[in-house]
C-alpha cells in the first residue's frame, strides 16, 4: 500500500544512506545502471512507471536492507494520517473547496504508510455499485493535486452533490467522459460546467 511517489523515495532515500547515487545502486544490485533513474520514473506519455518487484529484491539483497526497514523510516517511508469520510459525507456541503481538498475540523482520520501530499485524503465506499473493483468498507486514497490522466481511476463530485469512482476514458474542453468500474452501469459523459471537482485515486485499502 505505497504510492508510486513513495516507493522511488524510499529507493533513493536507502541510495543517500549507503553514499551513492541511484545509478551506483542499480549497478550494484546488478540491475541496468539506469534502471533507477529519474527518467525512467515517468513514460514518455506522462504515465507513471514503478520498479519491479525482483528489482526491489535485488536492491534490498545487494544492500542487506530489511523490507520492514525499508517500508518504514529506514527507506524514507513515513506513516502520515490523512482525513478519512464516506461517500454520502462527500457529496454534502462543508467538506471540501471547489477544488476538492479537504476544509474544516472533526474528520476522522487513517493512517497511511508513505508520503503524500498535504490535500490527500481517504473515502470509505458504501454499497455495491462499485464491484467488482471496489467493495463496501473499502478504503479509497485520492489527491486532488495528482493530475488525472486518461486510464486513471478517479473520483468525481458533480454541482449536485454526486459523488463517483470511475475511470477516466477522455476530457475535451467542454466534457468529461466516464466509464464505469462496475461492467452493469454505462458510461457517462459530463459537461465539465456541472463538475465541481476530481482527484485522483492513488490507491485502495482492500
Amino acid at each position: 500500500m505505497v504510492s508510486h511517489r513513495s516507493i522511488w523515495d524510499a529507493i533513493d532515500g536507502l541510495a543517500e544512506r549507503r553514499g551513492v547515487s541511484a545509478s551506483a545502486l542499480a549497478r550494484l544490485a546488478g540491475l541496468d545502471p539506469t534502471a533507477l533513474n529519474p527518467s525512467k520514473r515517468v513514460s514518455k506519455e506522462g504515465r507513471p512507471r514503478w520498479p519491479s518487484t525482483e528489482s526491489i529484491a535485488k536492491v534490498l539483497d545487494a544492500t542487506g536492507e530489511e523490507f520492514d526497514a525499508f517500508l518504514s523510516g529506514g527507506g524514507g517511508l513515513q506513516s502520515r494520517s490523512v482525513p478519512l469520510l464516506g461517500f454520502a459525507q462527500a457529496g454534502s456541503g462543508g467538506y471540501f473547496d471547489s477544488s476538492g481538498f479537504p476544509v474544516g475540523q472533526g474528520w476522522d482520520r487513517v493512517e497511511l504508510p508513505g508520503s503524500a501530499d498535504s490535500g490527500t485524503y481517504a473515502l470509505e465506499v458504501s454499497g455495491e455499485s462499485m464491484l467488482p473493483l471496489y467493495r463496501d468498507g473499502d478504503t479509497l486514497i485520492v489527491s486532488p493535486a495528482e493530475r488525472a490522466r486518461r486510464g486513471d481511476r478517479v473520483v468525481v463530485k458533480t454541482l449536485d452533490g454526486e459523488v463517483m469512482a470511475k475511470v477516466l476514458f477522455r476530457r475535451t474542453a467542454d466534457n468529461l467522459e466516464l466509464h464505469s468500474l462496475n461492467p452493469k452501469h454505462p458510461p457517462r459523459t459530463l459537461p465539465l460546467r456541472e463538475v465541481e471537482w476530481i482527484a485522483r485515486i492513488l490507491w485502495a485499502s482492500q
